[in-house]
Parts: C-alpha cells; structure tokens; sequence
C-alpha cells in the first residue's frame, strides 16, 4: 500500500487556544487529505490539548493520529516519536503555535521533487512581533546547500525533509538537550542533504509569538543550557567541514548573533563570580571556529566582541555590551577615525595603550555606506551631462577626489574621468540628527564619447556608470542611477549622433531591476530600427502628382536631413533621395515624393537613416495612377508590389496608341 506523500508532525504541549488554527492548516492544505498524514504527540498538556484533538479528530476522521505521552520537558521526544511512527516520504515538523499557508505542502513537495533535493525551506513569516529569518529568502533557489546560500542561518526543523535522507542517517532530535536541539538535527540534515531548496516567493510558514510569550524558542533558561548544546554544535561541525572557506561560512552563523545574544541575554544577568566562569567557557567553545582569516566576513562590532571574549576581558565586556545597547537606541551613527586609507569607528577601546585592542576590530572601511542621488542625466548631441551629490556615509567631504567610472559590462575595460566638484550645504542634515556635513559632495561631468576613452571614441558596447567616490583618502565605487531625482526619467533615451562623419547610435538607459545608468553604443540592447516604423502611402490629398509616405520615428535625436527615403531602380549610380518633410512633436513623419521627377523605371525604395534602413510599405495593385504631362506628352506612375511583396512605383510614358484602343473596346 502506498502511503501519504507528507507526514506533518506537531508536538503539542498546553497549546491552547494556537493547536486548532496548526492543525486546521495543515488539514486543510491544497495537496490534498489523501496524500497527508497528520501526527499530533500530545506531550502531557494540562489545558484542555488532549480534549481539542479528539475534537478535531472527529472533524477529520482518518486523518488525524494522536499520541499521547507523560511531559518530556522539551520538543525533543515528540517529535521523534512522531518521526518514529511516520510513513510519508516526506515530513514536516510544525510547532502547536504556527500554522502553515495554504499551498505550502504541495508547493514545497513539487520544488523537492522537480530539483531532487532533500530539504525545503520554505519562507516563514513572523506574527504576533515575532521575528522571522529574511536573508535566505530573498529569491527562489531550486537547488543549493549550506556553502553557496544563506540557508544555514535557519535551524528550526520547520522545514520539509526527505524521510528517507533522516532514515539512512539515523537522524533524530538529541533528548539530553532543553535547547538548541534543532539545530543539532537540522544542522546535521543540511550537511547530508543531496540538495536543499529554498521556496521564498509564497508564505508556507507563520511563526507565531503567543501572547504570553511562552513559546520554548524565546524562552531564557539561563546559560547553562546554551553553554551545553554550543559546544556539540562546534564539534559537529569540525567533524563534518574541513577546515577553509566552507567551515567559515558556517562559523560565521554560530559567531555571530548568537553570542550576541547571549551576551546580552544570558551573562549579563549573572553574578560577578558566575560572569568570569560563564565567559571562560565560552572562549573555550569559540575558540575551534574563530580564526584571522575570518575578519573579512565579520563586522568590526563582532571583531571586537569575540576578542573581548577570547581574552576573557569581562570587564570591558560589560562596558562594550551597554555600548552596544546603547547604539541598537541611538539614532546616530558611531563616528569614525580616517587614518591612512582606513576608517576606524570610534568604538571603547580604540587605541587604548592598556588593552592594545588591534585596529582590526575597529576597521569598518568595507562597511561605510555610500549615499548618493542623480539629478541630472541626459544626453545633448555626443556629451553626455551628469549631475547629483555621492559620500561616503560618516566621512565629511575634505579632501574631495571623486572620479566618474566608465566600465564596459562583457571585456571590463575601464575609463575614469574628472568631475567637477560642487558646493552642497546642508547636505546630510536629514540623517544621524546632523550630526555629520557634507558640504562639498556635489558633482557635475560632461562625457563626449568621442573623446572619453583617453582622448579616443568609446568602443561600442555596454558602459555602465559609477562613481568612485573619494575624500580624506578613503575611495568607495558605487554604480549610480537608482537614486534619482523625480525630474530624471529612468526611460531610455536612443539618439543617433555623428561621429567624425559616421552616423553612432548611443542610448541611455537604466538597468532592471536595481535602476543604474548605462550607456548603449552599437545597439547592444537597443535598436534604432525599433524606433522607425512607416505607416502606409498614398498620394497627397493637395498634390494628386507627390507620393505620400507617412511613420513614426521615436528616437530622442538625430541629425538634420539624415532620415529619408532612397528610390532605386536598378540601372546602377545613385538614385534620388527625399528627406522627412514634416515631423511632429509625437515623433510622427510625413516625406513626399514629386514623382514628375523621376525618370521612366520600377523604383524600389527604403527609409533610411544612415546605414539603418526599413523597407517601404506595399501597395496593392489596384491603386489609381498619377497622371501628368511632361514635354506634352501624358505620363504615369502607377504604386504596384514587387514578388518579395515590397514597394515598387512603375514610372512610364503613356503608350497613347494602345490608350486609344482600350477606350475604343468599351
């Protein structure tokens, strides 16, 4: 007999009034009740639990299977007894407080099985002002692991788990363990996953806050707790990870928040004596993990944390952490000392000859933001004018060397020109209560691509702008555009220019999604063609002797005389040319063709400009002749459709003989 595709396994204990809402979700997901299982193990509740799942039991005969058991003190128990008596080739641990999105089960099943992966994490979303884990669910990722992504920054086992991935190694909930349990088995399942995805465009999971708080996961309990599953988290991972970038990626999770918050939550709270052997302990568990070679992916506040700590500094520990909170409350960025092309933020202990802290601790040059606005960007002929104001977030403007980048996008080769620099009083006022000015981070540039490549012509391809952004000897490069003013239109702007006597096309744009400027040469993405159409032909309604040919031309600019419509007739030499003899503010066109002019022949033509040509609209055969007379002679020109079904104009002498015998025979 087959069984169900999920097994949704939920611990309950005193999870009254949240149970109902969990286990409806679940019974209700869009999968389907024939390919589910729900297992409840009633871990002892004393609030009326056990009553509410017989009643639902009833509400879902068959569907439901219910376990009860004496109060284990954790999760940990029924969870394995759920997994223990699971039949489904999937299973999902959801906890009596939360409850699942409606399409969450057959969404997360049908992405596990199209990647044949072995984990879903699908994207959760906090209620009740709980907070929910963001960084790994900012796209789709049908098939990553725990190196290459941001999903081991989630450890609850809210996931969905191949059964037979948990089964082969042997991989249940630790029950020594009142915390961080999950993480072991999570943990665990992620380093032998075949494959993990992430589903983050839909909300599988609602992760809720009770409102008396009493959630497992943000209970407190103390140190002691923490101090015992830390160290079995490090040793999981230096048995599982070589040492390098892989064994840091995951460090860099443990290193992190968590000892933050222990810190605050947890040592803190503790008496003095307590304090220096709770800190003793945890250098002694970080030690494994934390390494030089990580500064590059730490904060300087974590740097300084975890030095404090592996020195056993309690003392300026205790000083940094209400530093610290201090900050989280303040509406003012930590100050900066600009030293020799660094920045050091002016956090306790910076260059205290006492506590020799290295300097390394206090680097935030990586970390410095950019702010910066366009409020001008457009295109005048082969110049390109550019104008904003760009800083580098808590460094005033002394010093100012900002420089404006050209980089082309596929061969990275790159051109830095001069801006000139600009007053801009007042500028960061809105920020840090003013507590910082950028007085002169003003800039104004004209790029002619005719000259821009060390005096040459721009190459053609896709030359994306930015701004290296410079002052007091600190440089931060930063692509502009996305921050623009309401008077700057992001829409591409295409202009045919000429350049030296050839005719160039030069389109700026900005990009999707972020909305940076990039300037197009040689049609990479935008075609001057896309911009021409023609609308049909006919003969003028007040010169019955001029062919009328109508269109539309969008681009933002071209030069005078180049668009126009070439005849043909196929003898050799040039033939003649007309150019647009009417253009409207819309863009729309008219040319007029004299054809009194042209000599006897089948004309053909095209519209051109420059190399760009479109071919002209057909005719149908029928259409009625111009007449006229040259030298008292009658004449014709006749539109008719050539065998590729183009344009062609029949230009002839009336044979007057046979006009005579074609009226006659009427």
């Amino acid at each position: 007999m087959t069984g169900p595709t999920v097994s949704v396994i939920i611990a309950a204990y005193n999870a009254m009034p949240y149970l109902t809402r969990c286990v409806s979700s679940a019974a209700e997901q869009s999968i389907g009740r024939d390919a589910l299982e729900i297992i409840v193990v009633n871990d002892g509740s004393t609030d009326g639990t056990a009553a509410e799942l017989k009643r639902l039991a009833d509400e879902y005969p068959g569907l439901l299977r219910l376990f009860d058991q004496p109060n284990s003190g954790g999760p940990s128990v029924p969870r394995n007894v759920g997994l223990d008596h699971a039949r489904g080739r999937f299973v999902f641990f959801l906890d009596a407080d939360d409850h699942l999105g409606p399409e969450a089960l057959e969404r997360m099943v049908a992405m596990a099985e199209e990647n044949d992966t072995d984990i879903v994490v699908g994207k959760m979303v906090g209620v009740g002002g709980r907070k929910a884990p963001t960084s790994m669910f900012r796209h789709n990722q049908p098939k990553t692991d725990v190196f290459s992504s941001r999903v081991y920054w989630t450890l609850n086992p809210m996931k969905l788990f191949r059964r037979d991935l948990l089964e082969r190694h042997e991989l249940r909930f630790p029950t020594d363990l009142s915390i961080g349990e999950d993480q072991l088995f999570v943990g665990a399942a992620y380093l032998h996953a075949a494959g993990v995805s992430v589903l983050a465009d839909y909300d599988c999971l609602f992760w809720m806050l009770r409102e008396d708080e009493s959630n497992i996961t943000v209970q407190s309990g103390g140190s002691e707790p923490r101090l015992r599953y830390l160290p079995r988290v490090v040793d999981m991972i230096l048995e599982n990870v070589p040492p390098g970038p892989g064994r840091d990626h995951l460090a860099h999770r443990h290193l992190t928040v968590p000892v933050q918050k222990f810190l605050h939550n947890q040592l803190v709270r503790e008496d003095p004596a307590t304090q220096q052997k709770t800190l003793r302990r945890l250098a002694e568990i970080i030690e494994p993990l934390w390494h030089d070679g990580m500064n590059e992916r730490l904060s300087a506040l974590a740097r300084l944390r975890l030095h404090l700590v592996r020195h056993r500094r309690l003392d300026e520990l205790l000083e940094f952490i209400t530093f610290e909170e201090t900050l989280a409350d303040s509406s003012v960025a930590t100050p900066v000392l600009v030293e020799d092309g660094r920045a050091l933020a002016r956090y306790p202990f910076l260059r205290d000859p006492a506590l020799a802290v290295p300097d390394i601790c206090y680097d935030v040059t990586a970390q410095l933001g950019t702010r910066h606005q366009v409020t001008r960007a457009e295109l005048y002929g082969t110049t390109l004018h550019l104008a904003g104001h760009a800083y580098i977030h808590r460094v005033e403007t002394d010093d100012v060397t900002t420089e404006l980048v050209l980089r082309e996008r596929d061969r990275g080769t790159e051109y830095r020109l001069p801006v000139d620099h600009t007053a801009t009083p007042g500028l960061g006022a809105e920020e840090d209560e003013g507590h910082y000015t950028y007085e002169h981070a003003g800039f104004e540039a004209s790029v002619d691509i005719t000259t821009a490549a060390d005096g040459e012509p721009l190459d053609d391809g896709l030359w994306d702008i930015s701004l290296a952004i410079g002052a007091q000897g600190l440089s931060r490069e930063v692509r502009i555009g996305s921050k623009r003013a309401t008077t700057v239109s992001g829409k591409p702007t295409t202009h045919v220019v000429d350049v030296t006597g050839d005719l160039r096309a030069i389109t700026l744009y900005t990009t999707k999604p972020h909305g940076n400027l990039t300037l197009d040469l040689g049609e990479n993405k935008h075609t001057v063609p896309a911009h021409l159409s023609l609308t049909g032909a006919r003969w003028a309604k007040d010169a019955p002797s001029e062919l009328e040919f109508t269109g539309r031309c969008t681009l933002s600019a071209f030069p005078d005389s180049t668009l126009t419509i070439a005849l043909d007739h196929g003898q050799g030499g040039t033939g003649p040319t007309f150019p647009v003899s009417h253009l409207s503010a819309d863009g729309t066109f008219s040319i007029r063709i004299p054809v009194t002019s042209l000599p006897a022949g089948v004309w053909q033509g095209e519209l051109r400009l420059g190399r760009w040509a479109l071919p002209l609209p057909a005719r149908p055969r029928q259409a009625a002749p111009a007449k006229w007379r040259r030298h008292g002679l009658p004449w014709y020109a006749k539109p008719t459709t050539t065998g590729n079904d183009h344009f062609a104009l029949h230009v002839a002498r009336t044979d007057v003989v046979r006009a005579l015998i074609r009226r006659f025979k009427r």
